[in-house]
């Protein structure tokens, strides 16, 4: 590898001399590093010596490319078995590939496989001679990650390369050499590509299709953080779907930690459970142990509230065995308690909140997307950071509100994951500055389902009362949907009178109805007006109830502000007693200048009509 000049050269050569101490079967380790100088064409090269082998991936796809034959399933199993092994050994020594591709992949034989050509970061990340590569070799650098083509370089980077090996030995097939290396560009900017190829796959009846389906989208992910891990390909493959390999049997058989020793490690204070966390990363039963040990302590031994960087450790924890549901259910558990009580404890403690954060939940309940456990406690967590200004616009990034709708959608049975799917929307929108309201197209119409369904829930009732406000004031409610979400804030304030939060956002979320309506048939005021609807006489009912209420009358004042604006129903306001009311409440709170004077604009409305 020709370098630009003599400390380049001996920076990569100090950062890859620790490769040759690593021995694994599946690993093709340099046999010699060295340095020279050429003098015919004064250039400094880093000659590196590998194992050589005529065979390597690149050439056996090929081969099948050609014709148009579909790999043996048991022998992909086996290698792509070996690959994980290898790589795994690679990320636990926090050694990255960095140059993952077919032809770095030898066939020492039929059924033993070895990674080889490491590279370094001194290497990769020279952008003059990046440049070049790119553009005098566009083909092999088609199995790059989006972020390597920009010299980031990550253990999720040799990930996405992987899944291109994997994708391209299980399209050989039917797919061309250039078409392939196109769809391999082409995702790294429109992942949904990838889906015609997956439909394909299951079409022409490739074998393991399912476990494909699975796993391409999730180690093809244009984000890294949102990439699964080689720790999670070995389970979903290998122990979910049962595919066979010695090597993964090896691999599965070193993660078991004798349980005496995990307890013994763990049964000490909050240091050291972090501790051992730290140093059994690579470990889920240690890392599920140390959970449930935290779960158990007392709120003096936690030392509540943590710190933010303790927080993060166990979401990277629930990140790195995502596919483990026991270990999340235990890990969310967790973070509800120490943040719930964290923040009960210190009115001024901040909940964590990150880009990676987020994802990272959103990951993690898309990983069990059958989990209503999962999915509560996940939505739970992310109410608590909403609260942050931070994280509003990072949450509406993430697609939150089409996750939520989702899922209220699709859970319509489940009463906690339409309480707290409601609890968080509220709690998006409640500050919320929408830029595009599209994702919010079908809220009204979710939230009015969700409410129908559970029509005597006063806890769902007031979430949902609450969420329908908003929406109104954010404009999302369509004149269409004035009638159908008039009827529900009509019906919830009957089944509630007594919830005075309810009561508030009902009245709050009718009186915005009131402003934007055009009086057109089935609009807010006939609506309130209608025979059987009883809509005054129930705002009459409002009022002898919370007459002591400044912020019951008040919005009970704004609703009437806005109706009176409407000269065809000021007839109906007057023949059905609203003039005393208003008048009462002008008496009642002369302290009130806000209510006094919004009371006197509908009087003289009133008594103009």
């Amino acid at each position: 590898v020709e370098c630009i000049d003599q400390h380049q050269a001996n920076e990569a050569l100090e950062e890859l001399m620790p490769l040759l101490k690593l021995q694994h079967a599946h690993l093709s380790i340099y046999q010699e590093l060295f340095i020279i100088w050429d003098s015919q064409i004064s250039s400094l090269f880093l000659c590196l010596v590998m194992e050589y082998n005529k065979e390597t991936f690149q050439k056996f796809i090929e081969k099948k490319r050609n014709t148009r034959t579909i790999i043996d399933p048991e022998w992909m199993q086996n290698v792509l078995g070996q690959v994980l092994d290898a790589l795994e050994y690679l990320h636990q020594s926090d050694i990255i590939h960095r140059n993952l591709k077919p032809s770095n992949i030898l066939l020492v034989n039929n059924n033993h496989c070895k990674l080889q050509d490491l590279s370094s970061n001194a290497l990769m990340t020279d952008k003059a001679k990046w440049k070049i590569r790119v553009e005098e070799d566009p083909f092999q650098k088609s199995w790059m990650a989006p972020e390597a083509l920009n010299l980031s370089f990550s253990q999720k980077s040799d990930i996405w390369s992987l899944g291109c090996i994997l994708l391209d030995m299980a399209s050989c097939s039917f797919v061309e050499n250039t078409e392939a290396m196109l769809l391999r560009k082409s995702l790294r900017m429109l992942p949904n590509g990838l889906q015609d190829v997956l439909r394909k796959i299951e079409d022409r009846k490739v074998p393991d299709a399912d476990t494909l389906a699975f796993l391409l989208p999730r180690m093809l992910q244009i984000n890294p953080e949102e990439r699964i891990t080689v720790r999670d390909v070995i389970h979903f493959a290998f122990v979910t779907k049962e595919f066979k390999s010695s090597s993964v049997a090896l691999t599965l058989h070193r993660q078991v930690v004798p349980s005496v020793i995990a307890d013994m490690l763990l049964g000490s204070n909050v240091a050291s459970v972090l501790e051992v966390m730290q140093n059994f990363s690579s470990r889920p039963e240690v890392q599920l142990k140390a959970i449930k040990r935290l779960l158990i302590m007392s709120e003096d031994e936690l030392g509540l509230p943590w710190p933010i960087e303790l927080v993060e450790l166990v979401i990277g924890v629930l990140k790195q065995h995502d596919r483990v549901l026991a270990m999340q259910l235990c890990g969310c558990s967790l973070l509800l308690r120490v943040l719930g009580q964290g923040t009960a404890l210190n009115a001024e403690a901040r909940a964590p909140c990150s880009n990676a954060m987020i994802a990272s939940l959103l990951g993690i309940m898309r990983c069990h997307p059958d989990s209503e456990e999962l999915i509560v406690m996940g939505y739970s967590l992310l109410t608590i950071i909403s609260s942050q200004e931070s994280s509003e616009g990072q949450l509406q990034k993430a697609a939150l509100f089409e996750h939520i709708l989702e899922h209220l959608d699709s859970f319509l049975e489940s009463r906690d994951v339409c309480i707290t799917g409601l609890g968080l929307l509220w709690a998006l929108l409640v500050d919320a500055v929408l830029v595009d309201k599209t994702p919010l197209e079908k809220a009204p119409t979710v939230v009015a389902h969700v409410m129908a369904t559970y029509s005597t829930d006063r806890e769902m009732a007031e979430a949902g009362c609450a969420v329908l406000w908003l929406l109104s004031m954010l404009g999302c409610i369509k004149e269409s949907q004035l009638e159908q979400v008039t009827g529900l804030f009509l019906r919830s304030i009957q089944l509630c009178q007594d919830r005075v939060l309810l009561v508030n956002n009902a009245y709050r979320g009718l009186a915005s109805l009131a402003k934007v309506s055009a009086l057109r048939a089935g609009g807010l005021p006939v609506v309130m007006l209608q025979e059987g609807s009883g809509g005054l006489a129930l705002l009459q009912d409002t009022y002898e109830l919370h007459k002591d209420d400044p912020k019951v009358v008040e919005c009970l004042c704004t609703l009437l502000s806005h109706l009176v604006a409407y000269k065809e129903i000021l007839p109906e306001l007057v023949s059905n007693g609203i003039t005393p009311l208003v008048q009462e409440i002008k008496g009642r709170f002369t302290s009130s200048l806000e209510l006094v004077s919004q009371a006197e604009r509908v009087l003289l409305r009133l008594e103009a009509s």
